[in-house]
């Protein structure tokens, strides 16, 4: 079963989520700050992490900036008492896979992890032929999972990643925001549509002057036009 390291200042939060996770099966080991998490993610090995923001010593974001510079793919759900739009944008912006505001109902979090390590297994999966898709300085190349932007590779989150590719791959298609975030995020995914519009809006800037390829379709959802 897969390990849960769990970072919450607040013992008592961290104490409600085990129960919950060890009954669904889960292997947990915490941490009360995030320069304790860093240091328990260098000597072991997590298949998601649940990070809260607001700690001592040091933040979330910082946390998990950190341990994104030493594993790009492993899964990280932010926990914050905060929602507002600023928050989720720069939790994605350094690849948080999922956003809870604080209150929030263990068992809807432990069914957000199950989504997570699923969607996250999916992913990692499979062989792929080469795959290369260019449209005047634009290049996304679906094999190196890499973008390129007139010669220069661009940093994208593992989420505008998926989004991207698969808005290119159907290319030309309307696509509605329920078909959008069943593709990415799955049909088991238990957030709302401003994900959606947040990660649209990261993509976009990430794209510079091929923002403009990412056509809004008011009442429906994206078209990707090249």
């Amino acid at each position: 079963m897969a390990k849960l390291l769990i970072v919450d200042d607040e013992q008592s939060i961290r104490a409600l989520i085990r129960k919950y996770a060890v009954f669904d099966g889960y292997e947990v080991e915490e941490a009360g700050d995030g320069m304790e998490a860093i240091e328990k993610f260098r000597k072991g090995k997590f298949d998601l992490i649940i990070m809260d923001v607001m700690m001592p010593e040091l933040d979330g974001f910082s946390a998990c900036r950190e341990i994104r510079k030493q594993d790009e793919k492993v899964p990280i759900i932010m926990l914050s008492a905060r929602g507002e739009e600023y928050d989720r944008i720069h939790g994605f912006e350094i690849g948080v896979d999922d956003y809870v505001v604080k209150p929030f109902s263990p068992r809807e979090l432990l069914m957000r992890v199950g989504a997570v390590l699923k969607r996250s297994a999916a992913a990692s999966g499979g062989r792929q032929s080469r795959e290369v898709y260019k449209y005047e300085g634009l290049t996304v190349d679906f094999t190196a999972r890499a973008v390129f932007i007139d010669g220069v590779q661009q940093e994208l989150s593992p989420k505008e990643y998926d989004l991207l590719f698969y808005m290119v791959r159907n290319r030309g298609i309307a696509l509605s925001r329920e078909t959008l975030i069943n593709n990415i995020w799955g049909y088991d995914f238990y957030g709302d549509d401003r994900t959606l519009d947040t990660h649209i809006k990261l993509l976009r800037r990430s794209l510079g002057d091929y923002a403009r390829l990412i056509v809004t379709l008011r009442g429906v959802g994206y078209r990707f036009e090249g």
